[in-house]
């Protein structure tokens, strides 16, 4: 993904998918890890976001944001269908869900299934 973009504060900050570690990154402009975006994927390919993170140095530049935004941005362009169970993504999907649907995205709501899958498996 590896697109360039901007903090609140003006900072080009990068977002790049981490398949090792199941997370989408968002990193600085000297390339420090400033958070993550953590996701399982299902066995009918669906992705689980879970957990977001940005670290403490960092806080106060919208970081988690952007690093939503790009994350739901690939999947779209993947074609995956997302599963929000962190509040960052439950929150953002449900102000902007028909949006990213009219964009070719796709999203469902979190079952008690899915919970019980990110306890297993996160």
């Amino acid at each position: 993904m590896s697109e360039a973009l901007t903090d609140k504060t003006g900072e080009t900050v990068t977002v790049e998918l981490d398949e090792a570690r199941g997370a989408y990154v968002i990193r600085d402009a000297a390339g420090t890890d400033a958070g993550r975006a953590f996701f399982l994927t299902a066995p009918d390919g669906e992705r689980i976001f879970h957990h977001t993170e940005v670290d403490e140095a960092f806080g106060g530049r919208g970081l988690s944001k952007v690093l939503v935004a790009q994350s739901l941005k690939a999947s779209r362009e993947r074609g995956v269908t997302v599963v929000p169970v962190c509040p960052l993504f439950v929150r953002k999907l449900s102000e902007s869900g028909d949006e990213y649907l009219a964009q070719g995205g796709k999203f469902r709501r979190a079952t008690g299934a899915d919970i019980d899958f990110v306890k297993r498996e996160a």
